[in-house]
């Protein structure tokens, strides 16, 4: 009987299940579905360039409809999730007016969705609120952010009319996506301020929640003489409580305040609203979930990949695309009645990314459960390799052909 596979949320580790799983299983063995509430796919690493360029925010380089990435035979729906019901296996989903649905109407309704294996690629989103004096939103000026478009604009402005001062480069919180990030963008911002000759006049903190400035204990040997070299202040077990944005001061549970001219804030991270409100989260709403075989804890053919679990590595592109092909032969498996044989089917914690470290270098990280990384010497190989891989994304990622 045909197996109905309904897969939420269209970032990197959804639509990457969502076409290996078209190009491998037949019509007459599944019938795929994927749910996006706003029918476009982010290639957020763009973020991190864009406060120091001028890349439009709707350049095909950072956006594009997710239907024109998702194989034919692929199924796309454009709505709200708004209940998940384990116990029936379905989804109720929400239709805006305009969008095209499968019942062919233009209306906004409702529509359920029966399931027998279920994906959750539900991302995390950011929660300013979680941090006492950010409250909701984008941060109006006062603090700034590159977690969003309309963050990372808002940041753009702000480097735009800074002409000297602090500025406060802050971890609010773990976990977060793309952990290397602030670092990136800390060494960027360095750069940056050499080109605008501003850097003599200017003062760049680093603040960090642990004792060491990356999570790993081999990148932040390899990191803080670099910080040290560039004259980048870094302050580690920096805990923040809270923002006092009309004084321009963030204050720590060691009960550390530092003032600030420009707040770079990496705001705490929570996981999907739909999760919490499904009861299928833990209490910041990251999915409990097995780190070989990705199954949702105490739930029979539900699977979480990407940002949305609880899993021990980093919230990335990099680990939502290994755990998407992982994830795709154990679903195959399933439906055929095959036995997986050896290390198929099995996550080992795969990531490979890049960590740019200003002036046209970069170096690589490359881990598993098991094995830590052991970043090489920056250099302009990496840095160019992670250029191109940015802009050949589009065309072997979302594919699932790397």
């Amino acid at each position: 009987m045909k197996q109905r596979i309904l897969i939420v949320g269209g970032g990197v580790g959804g639509t990457i299940v969502a076409n290996i799983l078209a190009r491998t299983l037949h019509s007459d063995e599944a019938e795929i579905t994927l749910i996006e509430k706003t029918g476009n796919h982010v290639y957020m690493p763009t973020w991190l360039y864009m406060p120091f360029n001028h890349q439009d925010a709707d350049s095909e380089h950072m956006v594009r409809p997710e239907r024109s990435l998702l194989n034919k035979h692929v199924h796309l729906v454009v709505g709200n999730i708004k209940t998940i019901d384990t116990k029936n296996r379905s989804l109720l989903v929400q239709h805006s007016a305009g969008q095209d649905t499968s019942a062919g109407s233009a209306e906004a309704h409702e529509v359920t969705y029966p399931y027998d294996y279920l994906v959750l690629a539900t991302g995390a989103r950011i929660a300013p609120e979680d941090l006492s004096g950010l409250g909701e939103g984008e941060g109006n000026g006062k603090w700034n952010h590159f977690y969003s478009t309309e963050g990372t604009l808002q940041l753009r402005q702000a480097l735009q009319e800074f002409d000297g001062g602090r500025i406060v480069v802050a971890v609010g919180g773990i976990p977060y996506r793309c952990p290397p990030a602030p670092l990136e963008f800390t060494f960027l911002l360095e750069e940056w301020l050499n080109k605008r000759g501003l850097r003599q006049r200017s003062e760049i903190q680093y603040l960090f929640p642990l004792p060491r400035v990356f999570t790993i204990e081999s990148v932040a040997e390899m990191v803080t003489p670099m910080l040290e070299e560039r004259n980048i202040g870094y302050t580690t077990f920096f805990n923040a409580e809270a923002v006092d944005t009309e004084r321009k001061v963030i204050s720590s549970m060691e009960g550390e305040d530092i003032s600030y001219d420009i707040l770079v804030l990496i705001p705490p991270h929570r996981g999907a609203k739909l999760i919490e409100e499904s009861g299928l989260g833990d209490e910041q709403g990251w999915i409990p979930t097995d780190r070989n075989t990705l199954e949702v804890k105490g739930h029979e053919h539900i699977y979480a990949i990407g940002d949305a679990t609880d899993l021990p590595v980093s919230k990335s592109g990099s680990a939502a695309h290994f755990e998407a092909k992982v994830l795709a032969t154990r679903l195959v498996a399933a439906i055929r009645g095959e036995e997986l044989k050896g290390e198929d089917g099995i996550y080992d914690g795969e990531v490979m990314c890049f960590l740019e470290t200003g002036h046209n270098k970069a170096t690589q990280l490359v881990f598993n459960y098991e094995h830590p990384p052991r970043p090489p010497r920056p250099s302009l190989y990496y840095h160019m390799e992670k250029q191109l891989f940015n802009r050949a994304y589009w065309h072997i990622v979302p594919q699932g052909l790397v």
